[in-house]
């Protein structure tokens, strides 16, 4: 099968399309035709001891075996692992336990676009933040991947999203810099993803099944919509990685595995 790798010494000029045999499942697994692979900013130089590796760790795909809780033909979409090799291949490994049913009324491209960024803005405003019906909300980087997620599920949760530096009781920082420092004296519970600040709770997403759940069911009631900013064909990983770290770029940047219309 086709697999995107990263080998040594990392960064974009050394990704590559190889053939590399089929992965085998084992209990507790489950094998995933992948149709479409999200790709996260910067993630090429998160440290790691395995090169070459496999990156992406979003995906959107169909059940090949069957395999606990999923039948072979499921569509299904997932934020997998990151303490192994990615998604960005025709067929991958994912753990069941992250696994969620694909939202009916997104296309697998549209799909792989929602977990990474999806999971960020619920954790960030539900587990950490404690967001309340009612309560004032400022998101920093309200148009980027994780931002503008995170202003929709608030709208959809009952809260008022006002401008950076007014009174607030919760902010979620997505951007760090400028954009935080203006808006920190003014809130009451602060929570970032951008970088580990004094009187901010800092964390990393983590793969969730029960909150993909959520975030799909509110995308199939019309609450929640991921933007995707561009599409790649597998191929095209090292231009697809350039566009995820370019100036402009407003949501997600997909890999399409395969055409939507194949079986």
């Amino acid at each position: 099968m086709r697999a995107i790798r990263l080998h040594p010494p990392g960064g974009i000029e050394r990704l590559r399309l190889d053939e590399v045999a089929p992965p085998q499942p084992r209990p507790g697994q489950a094998l995933v035709r992948v149709h479409a692979a999200g790709i996260t900013r910067d993630e090429l130089e998160w440290p790691t001891d395995r090169l070459p590796a496999v990156p992406s760790y979003e995906l959107s795909g169909v059940v090949a075996e069957d395999s606990d809780g999923f039948p072979a033909g499921a569509e299904v979409f997932a934020l997998t692992p990151f303490d192994r090799d990615g998604v960005a291949a025709d067929y991958a490994l994912v753990p069941v336990e992250v696994l969620a049913p694909k939202p009916s009324s997104l296309s697998h491209v549209q799909a792989a676009a929602l977990p990474m960024p999806g999971l960020s803005a619920w954790q960030a405003l539900i587990v950490h933040g404690r967001l309340q019906a009612g309560d004032r909300v400022i998101v920093t980087g309200a148009h980027g991947g994780v931002g503008h997620l995170a202003v929709q599920l608030a709208h959809s949760r009952g809260a008022t999203l006002v401008g950076e530096g007014e009174p607030c009781d919760l902010l979620f920082d997505t951007a760090g810099g400028e954009a935080l420092a203006g808006s920190a004296g003014h809130a009451g519970r602060i929570v970032t993803i951008a970088a580990e600040t004094p009187g901010a709770h800092y964390f990393v997403v983590e793969p969730n099944h029960e909150q993909l759940l959520e975030l799909a069911r509110l995308v199939d009631t019309g609450d929640l919509s991921p933007e995707i900013d561009s599409v790649f064909p597998l191929a095209e990983a090292s231009a697809a990685f350039a566009r995820s770290v370019a100036r402009g770029k407003h949501g997600k940047v997909v890999l399409q595995v395969i055409d939507e219309q194949t079986p």
